[in-house]
């Protein structure tokens, strides 16, 4: 068996005297330049008696000021240990590995330089260095491309997580099919309950589960989604004759194409499908608005009427929103609904008001009902306009009453409830003024204890009396 042959880092020549020769002095140190960036003469004490490099960059940092200074001196704290460390170990068989020094230079920076010491001659030794922030700021460089690759890393993975979670958690049932295969590659819970009645989809082949006449319609759907991108919803059977609308969508991941399959609503037939579409227009077209909420209050579903009252042009703008954003007391009404509806199933004539997009604020009363879709709770809210019924009180009037005054807690801010309040005792107070003096505006005035302009002043805002006929 052949013994392993022990590798040195640091190997000099076998037969130097037949290899180089003799070299004089001068050849010896432009040898040593142009091997080393800098070259270091110790005397036995260690102190730098002179200094050679090859570079403009070294002159810079100042290397010439060392001639003089002990080696150690010119080294930052953390380097002095091994200075003092490769000194002791200069002398021995073998020259010792190279180590890393850092100097400090005269702009308070870092110089490192990899260096080795080798003696030549009683009392003298040589550091030679090459110096390493080349180095140093390609590990730099390194470091941060490590750091940003990680940070990628965490972002793709959060955003898998979110994927995942949102798949998973969906109420709507989604099939994610190989588009070349047509395996299925990926079905969320709701899909598996709808399609394979709660057996696992994964790897079986589209359109399991639906009826064999319909299996037609499918192929071509799925066709029809790879040639264009996207495929219109059709309707077909399951093998229980349970009816769903289906539409598909491409999308490329790597060098595969998939095909994202959307399953609508599962109803018992074809007349089920048309009594769902009945009511589903008479909603739409209801003078009353209304809205659908899942549980915690996001828009599913808005008709035409709650658009006029938000001052929204599009059904797209309201879904995903938040009811909560266009009610009267944000982060007020919409958790006493949902609360209620949580407890008892339905809410009857809550008074609140709604905010449209550009600010415009109706009084309305909500009556709420609570139902289930499968295992996902929905909440439906009829929303009707009680802008004009008796007692409600004109945009930018004074409300007249104590009664109405507390309808309006929660609705404006308590700064303008405490001027309105004002408001309206000043107005009382001068009415029952001009009462008392049978309308004499100037008896009214010092009644009250003010000028006769400043009443003036205060009819004119109020709109109390006809001015036009002057003092009297």
């Amino acid at each position: 068996m052949q013994r392993p042959v022990a590798i040195e880092p640091i190997s000099p020549f076998r037969d130097p005297e037949t290899a180089i020769g003799d070299l004089t002095a001068q050849t010896a140190s432009a040898a040593l330049v142009a091997a080393a960036d800098v070259a270091l003469a110790l005397d036995a004490a260690g102190v730098i008696v002179d200094v050679a490099h090859n570079g403009l960059e070294l002159a810079r940092d100042g290397v010439a000021a060392w001639i003089g200074k002990p080696w150690i001196e010119t080294v930052a704290t953390d380097s002095r240990r091994k200075v003092e460390e490769m000194l002791a170990a200069v002398g021995g068989e073998a020259i010792p590995p190279p180590r890393q020094i850092n100097h400090l230079t005269p702009k308070g920076g870092e110089l490192p330089v990899s260096y080795v010491v080798v003696p030549v001659r009683e009392g003298r030794f040589l550091a030679l260095g090459r110096e390493m922030r080349s180095f140093a700021a390609l590990q730099h460089r390194l470091v941060e491309a490590q750091h940003a690759t990680e940070r990628e890393y965490a972002r793709l993975r959060d955003a898998e997580m979110r994927y995942r979670l949102l798949f998973q958690m969906a109420s709507e049932a989604l099939l994610i099919v190989d588009a070349a295969t047509r395996r299925i590659a990926e079905a969320n819970p709701a899909a598996e309950r709808v399609v394979g009645g709660g057996k696992r989809l994964v790897g079986r082949t589209f359109p399991y589960g639906f009826a064999t006449d319909d299996a037609p319609d499918l192929e071509r759907l799925a066709a029809r989604a790879r040639a264009t991108g996207k495929a219109e919803a059709i309707s077909v059977r399951l093998i229980d004759g349970t009816q769903l609308e289906v539409s598909a969508a491409l999308f490329r991941q790597e060098a595969s194409a998939f095909l994202l399959v959307r399953l609508g609503g599962a109803l018992s037939g074809a007349g089920a499908s048309e009594d769902v579409r009945a009511a589903a227009a008479i909603l739409e077209s209801a003078p009353e608005g209304y809205v659908a909420t899942d549980a915690a209050g996001v828009i599913r579903h808005v008709n035409t009427a709650f658009l006029n009252l938000a001052q929204l042009a599009t059904e797209e703008q309201a879904l995903g929103e938040s009811l909560d954003r266009f009610l009267g007391r944000p982060g007020v009404d919409m958790t006493v609904l949902i609360s209620t509806l949580r407890e008892s199933g339905s809410v009857r004539a809550f008074a609140t008001s709604m905010r449209g997009e550009f600010g415009s604020v109706v009084d309305v009363e909500i009556c709420a009902a609570r139902t289930a879709e499968g295992e996902r709770q929905l909440y439906g809210f009829l929303i009707r306009n009680v802008e004009n019924r008796n007692g409600a009180r004109r945009e930018g009037g004074l409300p007249r009453s104590v009664e109405q005054l507390t309808e309006l807690v929660g609705r404006v801010p308590l700064r303008d409830l405490v001027r309105e309040t004002t408001d309206v005792i000043e107005r009382l107070c001068i009415e029952a003024a001009l009462e008392l003096t049978g309308d004499n505006r100037a008896s009214a005035a010092e009644m009250l204890g003010l000028s006769r302009q400043s009443l003036y002043v205060k009819l004119r805002r109020y709109g109390l009396g006809d001015l036009d006929g002057g003092e009297e």
